[in-house]
């Protein structure tokens, strides 16, 4: 029988009946009725084409066709909780792997993540750049990214959807502002991300519209003295992950250090 025809539950019942060799208390370990126990072990006694249960004065008896199995199915699902605990392992370990632009990492994410490592020596970091870096072919834990919102991950606003302008004199474009001085006002000054707008409008270079967490980063790490009054944008920077991932202890524990 292929795998992917394998009864894996009405297996699963068969092995707490001939344990028990009793329906009923097959049912309380399961958490079902009898009734439900005894259904599954007619419908596999059907697949299978043998009789696994005989009942007799002192109760259920196991057939020899029964037992000439049971060994094995116990064992193939001794090798299942083995593969459960190596699983669980592997997303109970120190090691996160984490997407985030460049020019938010140096900002904001890499003086948070030193204060976490700080406090957990065995985490091992693992960055990798991309606002759209796919969780699946990435291996990824988590993600920092400017959007709208979550989409369809899970996920957690860090600051407003809200942006200030740093700097002054010309107007400098990037892609998150490509027309800050308006529509059909070319600049002289296009950047390829907020981070390197940052760093122009810091060294004199002219004014930039950016996300307020960013300017928040640079504020802090002392790079600039002040920025603009905050005003409203469509976007912010939110966590995001992908629902299993989101729900990782090890996953909680770090946004739960982020946010805070």
């Amino acid at each position: 029988m292929k795998r992917t025809h394998l009864p894996l539950n009405a297996l699963r019942v068969f092995d707490a009946a001939a344990r028990h060799l009793s329906f009923t208390r097959a049912a309380d370990e399961l958490a079902v009725t009898p009734a439900a126990v005894g259904q599954q072990i007619r419908a596999l006694e059907d697949l299978l084409g043998v009789v696994l249960f005989r009942r007799t004065t002192k109760g259920l008896e196991l057939t020899d066709e029964a037992q000439a199995g049971l060994g094995s199915l116990r064992a193939g699902f001794l090798q299942f909780e083995d593969a459960v605990q190596a699983i669980q392992a592997g997303q109970s370990a120190h090691v996160y792997t984490i997407a985030a632009p460049r020019d938010i990492f140096a900002a904001w994410l890499a003086p948070r993540l030193a204060s976490f490592r700080a406090g957990h020596p065995d985490v091992r970091l693992v960055l990798v750049d991309g606002d759209t870096t796919d969780f699946t072919e990435a291996n990824l834990d988590l993600a920092l990214r400017l959007v709208e919102g979550p989409g369809d991950l899970e996920g957690v606003a860090i600051g407003g959807a809200e942006r200030v302008v740093v700097g002054s004199g010309e107007w400098i474009a990037w892609p998150g502002d490509p027309n800050p001085a308006g529509d059909g006002v070319d600049v002289s000054l296009q950047l390829g991300d907020a981070g390197q707008a940052m760093a122009a409008a810091a060294a004199g270079l002219g004014r930039a519209r950016v996300p307020l967490l960013m300017a928040q980063g640079w504020q802090e790490l002392g790079r600039i003295v002040d920025f603009g009054p905050a005003e409203p944008a469509r976007k912010s920077y939110w966590l995001v992950a992908p629902a299993p991932q989101w729900r990782q202890k090890k996953v909680r524990a770090l946004i739960a250090h982020l946010t805070a």
